[in-house]
């Protein structure tokens, strides 16, 4: 080989011309080699080299390296004896030269099964000049290798060692046992990591890399221009580090492989793996949750230590310590089995002594491969900012699993729709479908969509059922009553008869949940309304709930059973005897069951509850309430339990089972059974969202108080960085300040989308406040606000209450029946805050654009609305405007299109006749509370804006026929 090394050293020493005279000179150099057999395989290579790059420029590419150096690499032989087989290594110096980094990679390659690479496609990231790329397809007959390089000359390099690898001493391709090559195996490309593949559309079954972690001194070297003519001081820079990639691993020297480890994410098939090196020096477990927290199962196939490098700079590891808690690791020597942090590393070095640090070998595979390339699919289509924010590493598989599903899901939802879709009061159309096929297929329960209500809470639900029929008595789980208003758990009205219908008083007893004394309090104190959950012990049969049914259907008492503590979002829920009931037996008329979903590992507190009956007016009632008092469940709630749902629904077989034969509730409900209380009943007739025909997409709402405008990329972001983070700290979703500072700068007070200000200066509260508090020390005000409009978001709901007062601010925090948000909404408005309070950036062009599509719709509503007959108040900011519809106004209508359907319209059932006509919904003058005028939202999609436009001017054609 010494000849072989001279030789061409003295070619380049001598060889000044280019293209032919080049490849001449060095062939006449070869022709004088002292070894035959190297002589006829570079020759051989050399032609090869010739039919590659056939031009001028090319060749002289090829030959401009300089300083070759040929090495000798042994591997262990494998073929059924022990020795060595030898490997030929040429190498320059802007390449790495084989050490202990990449023998004790080959060596962690060596721990799996020979059947790992076996017949795979496989890609070795940073192959340097090409030799465990050559290794493990002369040891393991993959079906194919790439080896790739940033730098061009090691793939040059590369190239050149295959040559010298895959030829015999006559030059002849030399065939393995499948009578195949080397050069059949085995391609080189330069490549920035995964780029070639992802490029060329090449899926990977493995992908392997012993990329360095040193830290950069330039971290703008990607920055610069990457030629053929680059120093080689640059290219070996290049070789350790491309740049500051954005990640959090930057700090301990890791970017470099959480950008490899995210790119292969993409190309990795499903059952893929993928193996890397990893010095120890940042830590053992800051190496481990680089691969867990994107989703990895990781096993750690070989570890050992080697010698810091002495010309390797630590003091930047020094600086990261001296401002941050971490310490990295470092032995003394490489007999030293105590770890010592990089200060003390520094300076033991500097003393003269040597210093080492672990390398290990680390084999991951995705935890669930489809789920987690749909999460960084999303994040590469513009959310790469927040990827640093992902963390999908739990202790527990189980809880794992279950973040990373909601994750996918919602990447796709993100990814897939420009904003959120309507919703009906009662909840999502599919969430409802998929509690109904919960029950139906785990418990044979034969429910379905109508069956079901959704809530904010379980507390929001059981306020919502008491106001609904605002009892003269109500007996409630002690449990369940620290949410209620105090003035209900304070009321001693028991015994008097008062006329609900002027007072609606409404007083709650407290009880124990254990069946027998709820059913002695029940018999003596006759409550009207009866919400209560059962003990554990008592859960498990249906006896206490037969009893707590005919006890309670004997006074005429309504029965709301929480079944909380025991329902199991599982593939094996355990015994129930309330849904082992139901599910030979119907629910009475008198009965509906209360459920609140709080057992969730992985966002604790995010609730959702839902009210199951069998009674229509109860479910319609209940979705009224929902619209009416406090509001639809927020959708990505729906969404997280949903997964949830569908991951247990998913696998299943469907109509595997014959539907389940029930007995009928035959027993006679009391005469006297409390019925909805007089002002439910008047304020139910004013809620218009709960539409019978709800399930029928066709319908246009502009009766909605939600925007269905495209959702801008950093409210995605904000919400998705939310559910993505573990461990949020207290000032993270400290949210006071920030409101604060909102209000401050929007109003002086101001607040709100104002796309119409032209001549007014804007809000100036504050000054007109000062003057009130001047003329009476006892004036004061309260601010009442919502961010989700303002914010651009109707995925989270948000409000907020400001005071200024102190027996103000402890009498509203008296009011424990107030919702709370869960620390994930806090989150991502405290960053919408944020943003917006900068006045620059993406979030504060989506708010100005629009502001301007909102000024463009107004303006053509108002246009389309007075063409049509209505007299418009013409808006100056938000998402609706009112009008009077007087050109109908006691005008009697025959709707053709609507059998048997004639009415005289006036400000109240316009609505109903618009619907009926065209399926256009509208808020009446019912709704809004002001006499003559009706509602238009403008936030709809584009396309259903316009839809809206039309069915105006159709209505007009039809009833003024």
């Amino acid at each position: 080989m010494a000849s072989v090394l001279d030789s061409i050293d003295e070619f380049l020493r001598r060889c000044q011309q280019s293209g032919d005279a080049a490849y001449a000179a060095l062939r006449s150099v070869l022709d004088r080699l002292d070894d035959p057999a190297t002589r006829v395989r570079a020759r051989v290579f050399l032609d090869d080299i010739k039919r590659r790059f056939p031009t001028k420029d090319d060749c002289d590419r090829c030959f401009s390296s300089y300083h070759f150096r040929i090495d000798d690499i042994f591997l262990d032989q494998y073929e059924g004896y022990h020795g060595r087989k030898k490997l030929s290594s040429m190498v320059i110096p802007s390449i790495f030269i084989p050490e202990d980094w990449s023998f004790t990679f080959f060596e962690g390659l060596n721990r799996h099964p020979d059947s790992i690479f076996k017949d795979q496609t496989v890609a070795e990231l940073g192959c340097g000049n090409g030799w465990i790329s050559i290794a493990i397809a002369d040891k393991w007959f993959p079906f194919k290798v790439y080896g790739l390089d940033i730098n061009p000359r090691a793939v040059k390099i590369s190239w050149i060692n295959l040559y010298l690898n895959a030829l015999d001493e006559k030059g002849q391709p030399i065939l393995d046992s499948e009578n195949r090559t080397l050069l059949d195996r085995v391609e080189f490309h330069e490549s920035d990591l995964l780029a070639y593949c992802r490029d060329n559309d090449i899926q990977l079954e493995r992908i392997v890399g012993c990329i360095p972690q040193i830290l950069n001194p330039n971290p703008d070297a990607m920055s610069k221009m990457i030629t053929e003519n680059a120093s080689e001081e640059f290219l070996y820079s290049l070789s350790n580090y491309c740049a500051l990639q954005g990640f959090v691993e930057d700090q301990f020297g890791l970017g470099l492989i959480a950008r490899a480890v995210e790119e292969g994410i993409s190309v990795i098939k499903s059952t893929g793996i993928m193996i890397f090196n990893m010095g120890g020096r940042p830590g053992q477990g800051v190496c481990k949750r680089l691969f867990e927290r994107r989703g990895f199962c990781i096993t750690k196939l070989w570890q050992t230590k080697i010698l810091q490098a002495a010309d390797t700079d630590i003091s930047a590891l020094v600086e990261i310590e001296k401002n941050s808690p971490h310490r990295f690791e470092f032995f003394m020597g490489l007999s030293g089995d105590q770890p010592i942090c990089a200060r003390t590393a520094w300076a033991y070095g500097k003393a003269g002594g040597r210093i080492s640090h672990a390398l290990s070998v680390y084999s991951c595979q995705l935890r669930q491969p489809n789920q987690v390339k749909t999460i960084f699919d999303f994040l590469k289509s513009g959310f790469q900012e927040i990827s640093g924010s992902l963390d999908l590493s739990f202790q527990d598989d189980s809880v794992a699993d279950e973040k990373i599903s909601f994750l996918a899901y919602l990447s796709s939802i993100f990814k897939e729709t420009a904003c959120f879709p309507y919703e009906p009061p009662a909840g999502s159309l599919r969430f409802r479908s998929l509690i109904a096929g919960f029950m139906k297929k785990y418990h044979h329960i034969p429910l379905n969509s109508g069956n079901v209500v959704v809530f904010p809470s379980r507390a929001v639900a059981i306020e919502n059922t008491l106001r609904l029929f605002s009892p003269r008595l109500a007996i409630v789980d002690e449990h369940l009553t620290r949410h209620l208003p105090r003035q209900w758990l304070t009321s001693l009205n028991i015994e008097t008869e008062i006329d609900r219908a002027a007072n609606d008083v409404l007083t709650v007893i407290d009880a124990p949940s254990q069946s027998d004394l709820m059913i002695e309090l029940i018999k003596k104190l006759k409550p009207q309304v009866v919400v209560t959950g059962m003990a554990h012990f008592e859960a498990v049969t249906s006896s206490a709930f037969v009893q707590l049914l005919d006890v309670t259907r004997e006074i005429g008492s309504r029965l709301f059973l929480d079944i909380s503590d025991h329902f199991e979002l599982s593939s094996l829920p355990s015994s129930n005897g309330v849904l082992k009931y139901l599910a030979g037996n119907s629910l009475p008329s008198h009965a509906a069951i209360l459920c609140g979903l709080v057992k969730n590992q992985v966002y604790m507190d995010l609730e959702v509850a839902f009210v199951i009956s069998e009674e229509e007016p109860i479910l319609k009632a209940l979705s009224k309430t929902v619209e009416l008092l406090e509001g639809n469940t927020a959708p990505i709630s729906q969404y997280y339990y949903g997964c949830l749902f569908h991951e247990l629904l998913s696998f299943q077989l469907p109509d595997r089972h014959l539907p389940a034969q029930r007995k009928c509730d035959k027993s006679a409900s009391s005469t006297d059974i409390i019925g909805f209380s007089s002002s439910a009943i008047s304020v139910l007739n004013n809620a218009e969202l709960s539409l019978d025909q709800i399930e029928n997409s066709c319908l246009i709402h502009m009766d909605v108080d939600q925007s269905f405008l495209p959702t801008p990329f950093p409210v995605k972001a904000a919400i998705f960085e939310s559910f993505s983070r573990q461990n949020m700290s207290e000032s993270e979703i400290d949210i006071t300040t920030s409101i604060k500072q909102f209000v401050k700068t929007t109003y002086g007070f101001p607040f709100g989308l104002e796309f119409d200000y032209e001549g007014w200066g804007g809000w100036n509260l504050e000054g007109v406040l000062s003057r009130l508090y001047l003329s009476s020390s006892s004036f004061s005000v309260c601010l009442l606000g919502e961010l989700s409009s303002m914010m651009l978001t109707g995925a989270l709901k948000f409000g907020f209450l400001a005071l200024n007062q102190l027996p103000l601010i402890d009498l509203f925090h008296s009011f424990s029946g107030l919702s709370r948000p869960h620390s994930t909404v806090k989150y991502a408005i405290k960053k919408l805050l944020g943003l917006s309070e900068k006045k620059s950036g993406e979030m504060w062009g989506a708010v100005t654009r629009q502001i301007k599509d909102l000024r463009s719709r107004s303006r053509r509503l108002e246009e389309t609305l007075e063409s049509c007959g209505w007299d418009v108040l013409e808006p100056h900011a938000g998402f609706s405007m009112v009008a009077k519809p007087t050109l109908y106004l006691n005008k009697t209508t025959r709707l053709k299109n609507a059998i048997d359907y004639e009415v005289k319209l006036d400000d109240s059932n316009i609505r109903g006749a618009i619907l009926k006509a065209t399926g256009l919904c509208i808020n009446s003058s019912s709704w809004t509370g002001i006499p003559g005028y009706c509602r238009f939202t403008i936030a709809l999609e584009e396309s259903e804006f316009q839809k809206a436009l039309d069915c105006i001017a159709e209505f007009k054609r039809i009833a003024c026929l």
